[in-house]
């Protein structure tokens, strides 16, 4: 029997639906019976991870807590988590937590050493609070890779992207601004470009760039797929 899989969601909640929209895209299947079952708790009540991690703002890391153990009750085998920069939290919140809880960071990591093992600097689209923790640089570290993010001005225009446009609704001009910023990178010297913010993940495609984009949110839906399909 498939695993049952629980998304800790509501960060936001329009990238919570993009990750069930990808499970169900990633799922071999003829007929509804052949779907995983996945609970999802979009819990929008979640502090920003990005203010709290700025210490302007109350820890989102009850609230994490609470909803992963409200999907542990709801019965599910492991937690998903859409969000890069509550990573920065992972550590903590898997010791209250009595499932596994999939490493989006770490997943990606794994797969971008793997797959373009040429690519030294990866051009990090996320927010200050993902950026400034050095989450991701942790680790693609250990993988010997570097993380080369936008500063100044360029980051200030990704956060405008992320929290003015995106998180709003307005797709098209938040993914304007990635796609500049993106163009920016790779003039910088990126050998690819991360989406490591979902929100980016909602604007930004391999495609859009002249060179390759890796997608956090897209792998964690297919790595979801595979642990839930994978027999005991």
């Amino acid at each position: 029997m498939a695993k049952i899989i629980g998304i800790l969601g509501g960060m936001g909640p329009e990238a919570t639906a993009e990750l069930f929209l990808r499970i169900i895209r990633a799922t071999p299947a003829e007929k509804d019976q052949d779907h995983l079952r996945i609970i999802i708790d979009n819990n929008p009540q979640i502090p920003d991870r990005t203010t709290a991690i700025m210490n302007m703002g109350p820890s989102p890391l009850p609230e994490l807590i609470s909803t992963g153990l409200n999907l542990e009750r709801a019965g599910v085998d492991f937690i998903i988590i859409p969000c890069n920069t509550a990573h920065y939290y992972y550590d903590s919140l898997i010791k209250e937590l009595h499932v596994p809880v999939l490493n989006m960071l770490r997943l990606t990591a794994e797969k971008v050493s793997r797959l373009y093992p040429g690519a030294d600097n990866l051009g990090l689209l996320a927010t200050d609070g993902t950026i400034m923790s050095g989450i991701y640089s942790m680790e693609m570290k250990k993988f010997g890779l570097n993380i080369l993010a936008p500063a100044g001005k360029a980051q200030k225009k990704v956060m405008e992207a992320i929290y003015r446009h995106i998180k709003i609704g307005n797709l098209a001009e938040g993914r304007r601004i990635i796609l500049n910023i993106g163009e920016k990178l790779i003039d910088e010297g990126a050998d690819l470009l991360i989406c490591g913010c979902t929100e980016v993940s909602l604007v930004l495609k391999e495609g859009d760039l002249q060179r390759p984009v890796i997608d956090p949110l897209q792998i964690l839906a297919e790595t979801a797929v595979e642990m839930a399909r994978r027999p005991d």
